[in-house]
Formats: C-alpha cells, sequence, structure tokens
C-alpha cells in the first residue's frame, strides 16, 4: 500500500492510490465531477463515534480540503482533530470490499469496527 503525501500526516486525512482510484471511478459513474469525498466523524456507535464518507457538493466554513491525484478529499472542521494522520484506503478481497479507516487518533473501537473511542 502506497499512501500519498506522507509528510503531512498531521494535517489531515491521507488517502491511498486504491481509494483514489475507486473515488474516481464511482464519481466517473455518477457522471459528476463538481463532487467531493467528504469524511466527517459523528457522534454514535457502540464507542461512542462513528466514521461518516459520503459526496458532497457542499462547501463548509472551516473545512480542510486536500487533493490526490484530481480526487478531493474535505473534513469539516469538527472531525479534523479526530482524523489528523487517518488513512483512507480501499480493499477489494474475498473476505472484504469497501473502504476502510485506519485511524491513529482511535483510542478503541467495538467489536464490530464500526465505531471507536
Amino acid at each position: 500500500m502506497t499512501v500519498q503525501d506522507e509528510t503531512t500526516v498531521e494535517s489531515g486525512i491521507l488517502l491511498t492510490d486504491a481509494a483514489a482510484a475507486k473515488v474516481k471511478a464511482l464519481l466517473e459513474q455518477e457522471g459528476r465531477e463538481d463532487l467531493a469525498l467528504r469524511v466527517a466523524v459523528q457522534p454514535g456507535g457502540c464507542s461512542g463515534l462513528r466514521y461518516q464518507l459520503f459526496f458532497d457538493e457542499r462547501s463548509l466554513d472551516g473545512d480542510v480540503i486536500k487533493d490526490f491525484d484530481g480526487v478531493k478529499v474535505v473534513t469539516d472542521r469538527m472531525s479534523a482533530p479526530y482524523l489528523g494522520g487517518a488513512t483512507v484506503d480501499f480493499v477489494d478481497t474475498i473476505e472484504k470490499q469497501g473502504f476502510t479507516i485506519d485511524n491513529p487518533n482511535a483510542t478503541g473501537s467495538c467489536a464490530c469496527g464500526d465505531s471507536f473511542s
């Protein structure tokens, strides 16, 4: 796995090449070039916080925006402290398919892996 922009680990989210390629493919399917991948943290789940990944056309005050080979990744200012140095990857194996988040700020997670603290 290669991670782009490794020098800015503390300053925001990192997107692997595989995740960037998957996001690009999904945006091409949607036919929308104006969307960004928004990664947020919301209260919920059995460990207290849960991740949200979705396409968004909005620009909110205080958003942290990073570009990974033409893929815009946006984090709101409230979520950014929880996601500094987190790596978003895309896995496609026989056991699992989907986006994963490796977050060095998470001190614990639930058994299902859907939330963290």
